[in-house]
């Protein structure tokens, strides 16, 4: 099994622009992000940087170009194979991803970065439709409050909880780089 680690959305969008992840805090989440990363490079894994991209200047957000479109230094600094820009929350929508990780011949993805319940939730399942093995590392995603009676951290458990119900794989990001490494 060859697996490839896909980082989604890590932009500053989220960090310190107009959609801040709320849970896990961000700071612990680009924590853990950035030490799946560091792992999946010692173990010579492919790593695929996905990006937002919003083509419309008065979309408001992820505009391309603007600096809350860019990538975290957290993520950008590190190793990583390819940058993939996408216009809708699927990584494979639109995207080269599938043809990518086929042609280094991956056939098992992790998944982390942001929003649990939009882009995580559907890259996780894409991948899952098109026969990758998919693992979601719980603490190295994260979300939004959606609304009052949808905090960040009831949404994300239950997404998590949704995708582990046949989807993918759950882990944590210690148990994954113990694995890897």
């Amino acid at each position: 099994m060859t697996q490839a680690l896909v980082v989604i959305d890590v932009q500053n969008e989220y960090v310190t622009g107009g959609l801040p992840i709320v849970h896990p805090p961000v700071e612990e989440a680009l924590g853990r992000i950035g030490a799946a990363m560091d792992a999946a490079a010692a173990a010579g894994l492919p790593i695929v940087l996905v990006r937002h991209t919003e083509p419309d200047p008065t979309a408001g957000i992820f505009v391309a170009g603007t600096p809350a479109w860019q990538l975290h230094d957290d993520v950008a600094t590190r190793a990583h194979d390819v940058v993939i820009d996408k216009g809708l929350p699927g990584a494979f929508t639109g995207t080269d991803l599938d043809t990518w990780l086929r042609d280094h011949g991956v056939d098992s993805v992790v998944v982390a970065g942001w929003m649990t319940h939009m882009c995580v939730d559907t890259t996780t399942r894409q991948a899952m439709h098109r026969g990758f093995e998919v693992t979601v590392l719980e603490d190295a995603t994260g979300t939004i409050d959606v609304s009052d009676d949808l905090p960040a951290a009831l949404v994300h458990r239950v997404e998590l909880g949704i995708l582990a119900d046949g989807f993918a794989r759950v882990s944590t990001t210690a148990a994954w780089t113990a694995e890897v490494s």
